[in-house]
């Protein structure tokens, strides 16, 4: 048998490529995982947080084994004023099942590959795939600096700006509207100073996503997440938006920085890392052809990412998973066609994925279209309320409330809230 051949060739060992890999070597499968990187997760960054059910299909004992930091048991929105602040935040008990995990995506990624290899699956790092190789059409292998190999099936897993699909001609040339750009800094401090910082014991995490203040009026949203011993700050923002705006990413992430809301969370903290990475943005309508003969597309390199809900890390592990069982269908029938393959589209139909960014295939355009609304006038507006509830002036309480319902009329919220009340009523109703 040729050395260079194998059953199926995933590209690219993030978490839709590792889930690919891991599901078919479990099925008994040949499987080569690729990683342009000198290490899986050396070039991946993300938030912060990894989704519980999505995460125990694919690796059944993480909780017990893997390098997680902590559970997130508080999920928070802050909204900003130019030196006020307002947080809603929402605690999931201590007898619930955690939604989330805080992972370091390096360790994370590592432990997942070496899950991986256990199950079988050849680890090949520090390998760039170039080309996809065809042969009459359909793809056979990869062609990398080194040398070809070959395959029945080649799963593409590389990563939003996957140069091998425009190649292939399964998408076209990303536009900026489809992709924000993120940035973050993670930040040393000690587990106690975190504990008591954030409320939380060891076994408890907080994550916030920030709105408003220096994001007002931008399709532009801040995070924040609590790890063992550092804390993950960041900020994302569409590509548009931050050309319109002329700064530099980091530039906007100091501004949030300076904020007191938020920099009292980083007081004292020593910054120990800085990372830059950009997320697929667009939705539905983004989504690139994700089948041909003997290829199939999974997780960002797919566009697969609900920002509506901050959901990635799942869709693209769910995504590897499914493109895998169609390998396993398609090698048992020994049919790599493009016919055969579009079975990835029907169980990504039928899953979750397609259902949910199809739900919300027009709210990333909506929510820009609106983005004055919901970032400065609802922030300010709120804020205000509560300002007027918890605060004690030398005023009488009927002027308060006169000033505060002659701003609201003047900034006239209630007419502009119209459309987007009715349109999260459309998206509650819609099957």
């Amino acid at each position: 048998m040729d050395m260079n051949k194998t059953d199926v060739i995933v590209v690219g060992s993030g978490p839709s490529g590792v889930s690919a890999a891991i599901t078919l070597a479990r099925a008994g499968k040949k499987v080569v995982l690729t990683e342009r990187g000198d290490d899986s997760g050396d070039k991946n960054m993300f938030g912060g947080e990894i989704y519980t059910n999505q995460t125990l299909d694919i690796f059944p004992n993480f909780i017990e084994d893997a390098p997680i930091e902590r559970s997130v048991t508080e999920q928070a929105f802050i909204l900003l004023k130019d030196k006020d602040s307002l947080k809603f935040a929402y605690n999931n008990g201590e007898n619930s099942i955690p939604n989330s995990y805080t992972v370091n995506r390096s360790k994370w990624d590592r432990w997942c590959v070496e899950e991986a290899k256990k199950a079988g699956v050849f680890y090949a790092p520090k390998t760039l795939v170039k080309e996809i190789i065809l042969e009459n059409g359909r793809a056979v292998g990869v062609k990398t600096e080194l040398e070809n190999y070959y395959s029945d099936i080649v799963i593409i897993a590389d990563g939003v700006n996957s140069i091998l699909l425009e190649k292939l001609g399964l998408r076209k040339e990303i536009k900026d509207s489809d992709v924000t750009v993120n940035v973050k800094e993670v930040y040393k401090l000690s587990e106690e100073k975190i504990n008591d910082r954030f409320n939380i014991d060891e076994k408890s995490g907080f994550g916030a996503k920030i709105l408003g203040g220096p994001l007002k009026n931008l399709f532009s949203i801040g995070f924040l997440f609590t790890n063992r011993e550092t804390i993950s700050l960041g900020v994302g923002i569409s590509l548009d938006d931050l050309k319109k705006i002329k700064m530099k990413p980091y530039e906007l992430l100091e501004k949030l920085k300076e904020h007191p809301a938020i920099s009292c969370y980083i007081k004292d903290a020593k910054l120990i890392e800085y990372s830059a990475h950009m997320i697929p943005e667009g939705g539905y309508n983004s989504v690139p052809q994700l089948y041909s003969d003997g290829i199939m597309v999974a997780g960002d390199a797919a566009m697969l990412v609900n920002n509506v809900h901050f959901e990635g890390t799942n869709f693209a592990m769910l995504s590897g998973k499914l493109a895998a069982e169609t390998a396993i269908e398609a090698l048992n029938s020994s049919d790599f066609s493009k016919k055969k393959l579009s079975l990835y589209e029907k169980k990504l139909k039928d899953s979750i994925i397609l259902k949910d960014l199809k739900l919300h295939k027009d709210s990333v355009s909506f929510v820009k279209k609106h983005i004055n609304t919901i970032t400065e006038i609802y922030s300010e507006i709120i804020c205000d309320i509560f300002k007027t509830v918890t605060y004690s002036s030398s005023q009488p309480k009927s002027k308060v409330y006169r000033n505060l319902l002659f701003k609201i009329l003047k900034s006239n919220v209630i007419f502009k809230s119209i459309p987007i009340f009715l349109f999260a009523i459309r998206k509650c109703l819609k099957k």
